[in-house]
């Protein structure tokens, strides 16, 4: 086989207004910006994404894809090597992180698509399916507009687990919190998983305090109840509640997540591939997690989570989250069905088994 080289990298800035106004404890938003990198190998193209500032798109353009263009499209450990030491005096944190992430995933799809090979198989499946939680619940929702949500994913798709957003009232009492809390579960019922995510608003006594107002309520998953940088207090809040606490959707090299198992701040780590380095930091992550006895759980971005989750063997689940849900589904053929609360990556096709939509994603681009 003639050894394939990298010929170019394309990217792609999209930005896509949501569908309601949407907001967690400490921001709102009312759109989600995707950098989609395309990698091309002779008549084979990868692709890769990670959502983010639109300068992700000048990270990979003007630093990344010099570096990689002409590199043997089947040496991704030395493609990201080299783009690791590319960025050290701008730092990896950030976008930069984000477009190395994309760039990354692009490689390992267009590898596995030049093998012939279903992305699970190049990397080792250790299982058919992955689990997944609806991940919504935004607190800008109407108790009609959650309930309808929750709803959806509990009793018409069968998913055994759900999260919504908390700490918005985190400079105050955290009424409104638990009144939402309280609706979710009524809607969800008692058989389903609750899962909520104050997106690091609390103090670490609020956090305590809200967890056991909601005793009653059988939460399971606390994700980032004060920030992810704060992990003696992550591990406080640890070990004073029952729910299972949780953080790394902002780790951007293993000794991030390295830190983070040391401090026995969390009982399961959050790694997301679209910031952390990719797939091929994503598994030295999971393994980083495993030294500690950790399962890991996928943040966001399901559809390029799937497949590289089917080969973890560590993984707890995957978040099947609403905005990265709408945009891969509106702009990709191939997507997954969370029916029964588990995806099943399509290993009949090559690559992630996703096709773009060229003409859909079009009318968003970014000038």
């Amino acid at each position: 086989m003639i050894d394939p080289l990298v010929d170019s990298v394309d990217v792609g800035v999209y930005t896509i207004p949501t569908d309601a106004p949407e907001a967690d404890g400490t921001i709102a938003w009312d759109s989600t910006t995707m950098i989609l990198v395309r990698i091309t190998s002779g008549d084979t193209t990868g692709m890769g994404w990670t959502y983010g500032a639109a300068a992700c798109g000048q990270v990979v353009s003007g630093v990344l894809s010099p570096i990689i263009t002409g590199r043997s499209a089947l040496d991704i450990g030395g493609c990201w090597e080299a783009m690791i030491k590319a960025v050290r005096n701008s730092g990896r944190q950030g976008a930069v992180g984000y477009a190395i992430s994309a760039v990354d995933i692009a490689l390992w799809d267009l590898k596995a698509r030049l093998l012939d090979l279903p992305l699970t198989r190049l990397l080792g499946a250790v299982r058919e399916s992955v689990p997944v939680y609806g991940s919504g619940g935004f607190t800008t929702y109407t108790p009609e507009q959650l309930a309808g949500q929750l709803g959806g994913w509990a009793h018409e798709q069968q998913i055994p687990r759900v999260k919504i957003k908390i700490g918005e009232s985190w400079g105050a009492d955290a009424g409104r919190d638990l009144s939402r809390m309280q609706q979710a579960r009524r809607v969800i019922g008692d058989d389903v998983e609750l899962f909520v995510d104050a997106n690091g608003a609390y103090t670490r006594k609020q956090a305590i305090r809200v967890m056991k107002a909601a005793a009653d309520l059988d939460v399971h998953w606390f994700e980032e109840p004060v920030s992810s940088d704060d992990l003696a207090g992550l591990r406080e809040i640890r070990d004073a509640v029952c729910a299972d606490v949780t953080a790394g959707e902002y780790g951007f090299d293993i000794y991030y997540f390295q830190r983070m198992c040391q401090a026995k701040a969390v009982d399961c780590l959050q790694i997301d591939a679209s910031r952390c380095g990719g797939i091929t930091d994503w598994i030295r992550a999971a393994a980083v997690a495993a030294s500690h006895g950790l399962d890991v759980s996928g943040h966001c971005g399901p559809h390029l989570h799937a497949h590289v989750a089917a080969a973890t063997p560590n993984l707890r689940h995957l978040e099947w989250f609403h905005d990265h849900v709408r945009i891969e589904s509106m702009f990709f053929d191939g997507t997954l069905d969370p029916q029964g609360g588990v995806v099943t990556p399509d290993t009949s096709a090559p690559g992630n088994g996703l096709t773009l939509r060229s003409s859909d994603i079009g009318g968003f681009r970014v000038k």
